[in-house]
């Protein structure tokens, strides 16, 4: 049975736009603590629109943390992220008996929640030849190499990501093993409680849901935003969801309507790798997303090792 600690780390999960933030609000309101986000997109200041991060309003509803606190300039990554959060979250519960961390980001939430996995060491040629092969044959050369070496990896990392698929790539060839059968080998024990729970919805609900958001971020300036950023388009921050897309569109690649049409689709695929990635995870409860706050909360308050 596993160790019952004071404190407790309540972590909210599930599909982009299903509604995590409003949710973390309600609850460090309802349990008066503060909001860690992990979503690694939600880090980056310059990055605002194309990554929904929270309104002024929103964050002033509740105290956040890791939104906007980074440059796309600065190196930043999962390994400083659990160190960071891990700072945060003692600093925390030194005056609260609760903390929430909220995010689509499931390798950030597992690096804090179960610690990073330890991956071989590969010849770093094998890196430099991905790196040749994506700019003489393209992402989806790389995307289909892993589908063929690690279907696994391939359902549930970022496919739209080229530093995620060449490091994934770089562990299979440099192993001969799968880059999936490194994850979740031993997992370390936080001086904390750990309470999960996962927002999810009928898949066309999702979609629905997606596509508004999309539309809304154009209408807020999205394209606007993306400008700004192209003449950095090669930096790791923004090799995501909603901004490569503008920038094919800058370079002269495909329509403007067609890039809104890939990030609706980029989304849409996003969301069900994130929902494939925390399906696998048992401990997480369930909740429909537009369950009632108080069923939510009262349920939430039954499953706390430590009552309130």
């Amino acid at each position: 049975m596993p160790e019952i600690f004071p404190k407790t780390l309540i972590v909210i999960v599930g599909p982009t736009a299903i509604g995590k933030t409003a949710l973390s609000i309600q609850l460090a309101q309802h349990f008066k603590t503060e909001i860690l986000s992990c979503d690694s997109r939600q880090f980056y200041k310059e990055m605002t629109i194309g990554t929904a991060v929270p309104s002024t309003d929103e964050l002033e509803a509740a105290k956040h943390h890791f939104i906007q606190n980074r440059s796309v300039f600065e190196d930043y990554n999962v390994g400083q992220f659990e160190v960071d959060a891990l700072k945060k979250i003692t600093e925390i519960f030194s005056t609260n008996s609760t903390a929430i961390m909220v995010g689509g980001s499931g390798l950030y939430i597992d690096a804090v929640v179960k610690g990073l996995d330890s991956f071989p060491k590969v010849d770093p040629s094998i890196r430099v030849q991905l790196n040749e092969q994506l700019e003489n044959k393209g992402i989806e050369s790389l995307q289909m190499q892993l589908k063929e070496l690690d279907l696994k990896s391939y359902n549930t990392i970022a496919l739209d990501n080229p530093h995620r698929l060449i490091r994934a790539l770089e562990i299979c060839i440099g192993s001969n093993q799968p880059y999936s059968s490194f994850i979740n080998k031993d997992k370390k024990q936080r001086k904390f409680n750990i309470l999960k729970i996962g927002l999810e919805a009928d898949r066309s609900v999702l979609y629905d849901r997606i596509n508004q958001r999309v539309d809304l971020m154009v209408e807020a300036g999205l394209f606007e935003e993306a400008l700004e950023l192209h003449k950095f388009k090669d930096l790791n921050a923004l090799q995501t969801v909603g901004y490569r897309e503008p920038f094919a569109y800058f370079d002269g690649l495909i329509s403007k309507e067609k890039a809104i049409e890939e990030i609706k689709k980029n989304s849409r695929r996003f969301a069900k790798r994130q929902l494939t990635w925390f399906r696998k995870d048992p401990e997480i409860v369930w909740f429909a997303y537009d369950k009632d706050f108080n069923e939510i909360s009262k349920t939430v308050e039954q499953l706390l090792p430590i009552k309130m």
